[in-house]
């Protein structure tokens, strides 16, 4: 393990008289490395980008196929936006609930997940959840429209990043949006509101093992032997149609295939005032990649606000979802009540300060993470910094956190798991059997009888979680080990 806290810096290069700038790697050189053919892929992609900070590279770095940038990084531009800078479909995300009740028994486990596979089937039955009208106030109001229509708490939207909601009028407001896309989109989002999986999303009930900080796990509700939710939700249908409309991305599932060809037209270019704009527009968005915008233009103000109206559908999302896990929950559980702890996206692009001036930073699989001055006054954030979650996998701990002192240097940014890391120290040989012998009820949407899977030790999540302490990024509050996940 490495003694120096400080994160490597790769190489200044110079080629064809142009500098090309290095990433800052969060990494540990002997346990975990950053994969330097992965790290070239990343310089690949954001070279000649107006950046504003070196891109950062985070613990559980690696690099899926279907996605133009590899995950757990963080880059921030000048003047640009860049949405291959993170996934096609924002505001996927993580939230955790903790729960006033003790770890339940195993017919209370099966009431919970049984109760939230009838309120989410999959696959899904295809009804409406919204109206149209419901789906503007959701792309306008964000969380707030989930708690109006909902009740999800609105005590509970200063645990929500940004609150829950992104003023779209900065970008043109929310009548510019309705006026040029088209009203299927927004017939399209009224179904599939607020599913959780399966693929990689997923529902685990976790109990709380060890309290870290004692202070700050008071501030965030959390106590030892706590019972406690943590989920893994996508932003919804609308966010997918949003980030595949503007540029062709290698994420294209078909059936969004089909409806874009009808989408993209009607969107781009029936609203175009020229013909020099249809001319841009044509070659902007119906060729192969993603050209940066300029975020002052005509062009970049319409990206902007798009991506925001996505950001607030995916907000209003998971607070949808967050409503009914914790209905459930009381219903199951003997009318325990749960309180979230936090909400945080992890595919995002914002206007946020760096370095003493404002800059667009794009996560792709990485976590925003804002120390405590940062936060809005008055709130719990603001006394304990953001909180971030640090998630294992079903088969080893996971970890409540907080923004650390030195978060400027990584971009403000905390990765958002660390299950690839898992997976690389066992297979290594480097971790092993958890030797308490402890496992998860593992749950399927088949409503087969759940099956058993033993946990490894902690040392892969640990490793992660080291790296971001030791650099001063977060701060750990508390640790959960799961009982019974739905994937």
């Amino acid at each position: 393990m490495t003694t120096d806290a400080r994160p490597s810096q790769l190489d200044v290069r110079v080629l064809d008289g142009t500098v090309h700038t290095p990433p800052t790697v969060f990494d540990d050189s002997s346990l975990l490395p950053a994969d330097r053919a992965t790290i070239g892929a990343l310089g690949h992609r954001v070279e000649g980008a107006d950046l504003a900070a070196p891109p950062v590279v985070l613990p559980d770095f690696h690099h899926k196929s279907k996605m133009e940038l590899p995950s757990s990084v963080a880059v921030a531009t000048t003047g640009t936006i860049r949405p291959d800078l993170t996934s096609s479909s924002v505001n996927c995300g993580m939230a955790l609930i903790a729960v006033d009740s003790e770890v339940p028994d195993d017919k209370a486990v099966e009431r919970f997940m049984r109760a939230v596979r009838e309120r989410y089937p999959y696959p899904t039955r295809g009804t409406r959840e919204l109206s149209r009208r419901e789906v503007v106030k959701a792309v306008e109001n964000g969380s707030e429209f989930s708690v109006d229509r909902w009740g999800a708490p609105a005590d509970d939207l200063e645990r929500i990043e940004e609150g829950g909601r992104i003023d779209l009028e900065r970008y043109g407001g929310i009548g510019r949006l309705e006026a040029e896309l088209p009203g299927i989109a927004f017939q399209l989002a009224r179904y599939r509101f607020g599913t959780v999986g399966p693929s990689n999303h997923f529902v685990e009930l976790q109990r709380v093992e060890e309290i870290l900080d004692p202070d700050r796990a008071t501030k965030l509700g959390v106590t030892e032997g706590q019972l406690t939710i943590q989920y893994h939700g996508g932003g919804g249908v609308f966010t997918g149609e949003i980030g595949r409309l503007f540029f062709r991305r290698k994420d294209y599932p078909r059936q969004l295939k089909a409806v874009n060809a009808a989408l993209k037209p009607w969107f781009h270019l029936r609203s175009a005032r020229s013909f020099a704009q249809l001319k841009a527009r044509l070659s902007l968005y119906f060729t192969d990649g993603c050209d940066p915008l300029d975020l002052a233009s005509d062009e970049g103000q319409r990206l902007m606000l798009a991506t925001a109206a996505a950001m607030n559908y995916g907000f209003a999302f998971r607070t949808a979802t967050y409503a009914a896990l914790r209905r459930i929950a009381g219903e199951s559980l003997g009318g325990a009540t749960g309180r979230l702890v936090v909400d945080s996206p992890h595919n995002s692009i914002y206007e946020e300060p760096v370095g003493g001036s404002t800059a667009v930073v794009h996560r792709h699989n990485s976590c925003r993470a804002f120390p405590a001055a940062m936060m809005s006054p008055g709130t719990t954030f603001a006394d304990t910094g953001q909180a971030v979650l640090l998630p294992g996998t079903h088969r080893t701990s996971s970890y409540l956190a907080v923004a650390g002192d030195n978060a400027a240097a990584s971009l403000y940014s905390a990765c958002h798991g660390a299950g690839t890391v898992v997976s690389d120290l066992v297979t290594r040989g480097l971790s092993d059997n958890d030797p308490l012998g402890r496992m998860t009820r593992r749950f399927r949407y088949d409503d087969g009888a759940p099956t058993e899977a033993f946990h490894f030790d902690d040392r892969g999540v640990n490793a992660a979680l080291d790296v971001l302490v030791r650099n001063g990024l977060v701060k750990p509050v508390a640790r959960m080990r799961p009982i019974a996940v739905l994937h």
